[in-house]
């Protein structure tokens, strides 16, 4: 398999799904913390006991043996998050919270000291609660400038610490889950398309704002943006199929679009004429759009999905929901299994955006059971992981002898963590396995799985002994 020599093997995971200590060291609500069921359930009032994201893997306080276990698997990169409210605890607050910032110091200097390059998540769904209460998070305006304070505290105090940033997780997913991806408090049933394109403009404006105050201050940092991908294909060769599933790959590519290229397609002022959608903008933010475009475009990758003139039956994926190919295995929680749509997503994004790309999602999730290991110790026989694994990189391999310039791969939730989408520990992504259960029990020991010493040793041989 060819890889680059400066490939970025590593691992991916959350500040909200992994850390816990929600309420620790000043650090205040986000709205992951009165999320008790992920995208599932409706949001509580205040934090509740069954919310596995207030405790979480305890990553706060086991950060360093959890970087060097990641360091044993030989990482080149690790990809976190920062927690809004650790640093700003209600967000709109006039300075920031000097415990919060030394914990990431702390954080990133245990990377470095593996030579771990740290990838940064500015914003990965923890949007503070308080943002949401008091101003609807991004529908708000104003969320603009308190995003800019915390964009520059981030870039002013981590300069030389961290190379890689990207702006927002995932942020094409505001559309389909506007609470969790916008910390927007309006039902989407109740939300009118207007105000939910507005908070779009908001973040992509912000977005450009922190790419532009990000080179400014740090000029050797590379900043992204981060999209979901959901390659979509049509369900049969009907042109109405066809065109179907060129609107869809439209809407979901549109933030790709703007970040960069820096201007509102055509396809979607259309798209705002057809349904009466109406967004403010001034020749300043759009003047700001075009002039601060990112350096690379990174991307979680899980599932494709078909689409259809006629929808009859729809199939599970990562927020957006598809139409089932019929060609498609699917995982214990419904998502469709299709290695070579890595492969076309990243032909398909070079091709329309010629920016480097780095895929800084991709798993699968499964219930696994620990065994004893044989020696004393326990395991997971993850065959299964390895497999899914192996057969997508196999792909990244084959994209790459395309033509196309792929910086990394960080896997999803290198060690188990709260699932995003349902809040449970019993969807585990990890190479490490948590000792922690739904019901709340559990050592919180970490135990290496066998596909810990698979990726260590595809690392190590930079994909040569990929299958």
């Amino acid at each position: 398999m060819a890889f680059p020599k400066e490939f970025l093997w590593g691992g991916a995971v959350a500040a909200n799904q992994c850390e816990g200590a929600y309420n620790e060291d000043g650090k205040g609500l986000d709205i992951q913390d009165i999320m008790p069921r992920g995208l599932e359930g409706a949001p509580t009032a205040e934090p509740t006991p069954d919310n596995m994201k207030l405790t979480a893997i305890d990553f706060y306080h086991r950060y360093k043996e959890d970087i060097k276990l990641f360091a044993e698997m030989g990482f080149k990169v690790f990809r976190t998050s920062i927690a809004w409210s650790r640093i700003f605890p209600n967000g709109d607050d006039a300075e920031p919270n000097e415990k919060g910032l030394q914990f990431y110091d702390d954080l990133f200097a245990e990377c470095h000291k593996y030579g771990i390059e740290p990838l940064v998540t500015i914003s990965h769904y923890e949007t503070p609660l308080n943002l949401a209460k008091k101003y609807n998070g991004w529908v708000n305006h104003d969320l603009i400038g308190f995003y800019e304070n915390y964009v520059r505290v981030l870039f002013n105090r981590y300069k030389g610490k961290v190379k890689y940033w990207l702006t927002f997780n995932e942020i094409n997913s505001v559309l389909h889950a506007p609470l969790i991806s916008g910390g927007i408090m309006t039902p989407l049933a109740e939300l009118s398309k207007s105000d939910l394109y507005q908070a779009c403009h908001h973040e992509l404006v912000a977005s450009a704002l922190a790419t532009k105050i990000g080179h400014e201050i740090d000029p050797d940092a590379k900043i992204g943006c981060m999209v979901l991908s959901m390659p979509t294909y049509p369900l049969t060769p009907n042109p109405d199929d066809v065109i179907a599933t060129m609107q869809a790959n439209n809407l979901n590519d549109f933030f790709g679009d703007m970040h960069v290229r820096g201007v509102y397609p055509g396809y979607m002022k259309r798209y705002f004429r057809e349904n009466g959608i109406e967004i403010k903008t001034t020749p300043e933010e759009l003047a700001l759009l075009k002039e601060h475009t990112v350096d690379f475009v990174s991307f979680s990758y899980y599932v494709s999905v078909c689409e259809s003139a006629d929808r009859k039956e729809e199939g599970s994926g990562n927020i957006i929901q598809g139409v089932k190919n019929p060609y498609l295995k699917e995982s214990e929680w419904g998502w469709q299994i299709d290695p070579q749509g890595i492969r076309y997503v990243l032909n398909r994004f070079y091709n329309r955006w010629q920016k480097p790309l780095f895929i800084v999602e991709n798993g699968l999730g499964a219930k696994d059971v620990l065994v004893d290991d044989g020696q004393g110790g326990k395991t997971v026989n993850d065959d299964y992981r390895i497999a899914y694994l192996n057969d997508h990189l196999k792909q990244v391999a084959e994209a790459i002898e395309d033509g196309v310039p792929v910086m990394g791969y960080t896997t999803w939730g290198c060690i188990d963590l709260v699932s995003s989408s349902t809040a449970e520990l019993a969807k585990r992504y990890g190479f490490i396995y948590v000792d922690r259960n739904d019901d709340g029990t559990g050592t919180l020991e970490r135990y290496r799985k066998k596909s810990f010493y698979w990726y260590k040793d595809i690392i190590a041989s930079n994909g040569e002994k990929l299958k």
